[in-house]
């Protein structure tokens, strides 16, 4: 089979757009690829976390994930910090980029502008978004139209890496979906969807009540006229709801716009609402019958004994290339 890779930050309250453009596509690859989903608290702390908040912040993503179906049976699921490999290989990769690549990224561009001062972390992060895929000879790797610059990034310094010290790393592709991979705020339709939002208006978290979604789906900012039509450039708010309900329904553009025919924006926020609880409401009960299972734990324990298995064997594998030390064997590391 071959290997896919992909993570998700937990910093924060995961919201819908995290499920629809991420966690949900994960599930499509566990039956024809041997899957690795981190939970990335590595990249989580390029901006502070509170250490009380972060552990439950990583259980929270990790029970979504399996709420939101992965079959720990099928994928291999982690925590990115319980696998040391992941900063070690980060290193050495920084040390074949460049700063000038690296300045470019327009996610640092985003994080940084107006900033006086930001961590070092959140500059280089893209090279441990590198080590984190190349560590698993990923085939492919499911991310939203946001990240296809990361990864184009990953795939210059593996190629570099191979042309500099020898045939090392796969070269992974990026596998985007046509549409939906990045929801906008429902405030600011100009603007990603994001749990850093100051205005909670803007999102609808996974754990939000029904008459938390409800109020903010008919409070979601609309545009002129009354029609529903899905014209991203002419309409860009309503274009993110059909979005939305398209993605929540598996309904086509058009048969939402011919559902809507001659009807105003009230009723189709209504019925947006009421598709959007019918999706996040199973979700709900399995994570609150996972919470309870006590699995959590196990599950992510044995997912990191596999992880630092395969990663460490391409972790050996980089440092010969490079002439570095083998004396402290990575394969003989133990998860504590």
């Amino acid at each position: 089979m071959k290997r896919a890779f992909s993570g998700v930050q937990p910093s924060g309250v995961l919201h819908l757009g995290n499920y629809l453009g991420a966690i949900r596509r994960f599930t499509d690859f566990q039956d024809e690829y041997d899957c690795y989903f981190c939970i990335v608290d590595l990249h989580a702390i390029t901006v502070y976390q509170d250490p009380k908040e972060l552990p439950k912040q990583i259980d929270d993503t990790a029970l979504y994930y399996l709420a939101s179906g992965l079959d720990p049976e099928k994928v291999t699921m982690f925590v990115q910090s319980d696998v040391p490999c992941h900063a070690e290989l980060s290193w050495m990769l920084e040390c074949v980029s460049t700063f000038g690549e690296l300045s470019r990224m327009t996610q640092f561009k985003d994080k940084s502008k107006g900033k006086e001062s930001f961590s070092s972390g959140l500059f280089t992060y893209p090279v441990l978004m590198a080590a984190d895929i190349l560590l698993y000879d990923a085939d492919v790797v499911p991310v939203g139209e946001d990240q296809k610059q990361h990864v184009e990034l990953c795939r210059n310094i593996a190629e570099r890496f191979n042309s500099r010290y020898g045939e090392t790393f796969k070269v992974p592709e990026a596998v985007i979906p046509e549409f939906g991979a990045r929801l906008k705020s429902l405030q600011d339709p100009l603007k990603k969807m994001s749990k850093s939002d100051p205005n909670p208006l803007g999102y609808i978290s996974l754990s939000d009540s029904k008459d938390e979604i409800a109020n903010k789906v008919r409070r979601a900012v609309t545009d002129s006229g009354r029609e529903i039509v899905y014209s991203p450039e002419d309409k860009p708010a309503i274009a993110n709801l059909i979005t939305i309900y398209s993605l929540c329904t598996g309904l086509g553009f058009t048969e939402i716009e011919q559902r809507f025919a001659g009807k105003g924006y009230a009723d189709f926020k209504k019925e947006l609402a009421d598709v959007v609880i019918e999706t996040i409401t199973p979700i709900q009960e399995k994570y609150a019958e996972y919470a309870g299972s006590g699995m959590l734990s196990s599950t992510l324990k044995e997912g990191a004994e596999r992880a630092n298995q395969v990663s460490s064997q391409v972790l050996k594998r980089a440092k010969q290339r490079m002439g570095l030390s083998l004396l402290a064997d990575p394969t003989e590391r133990k998860l504590l």
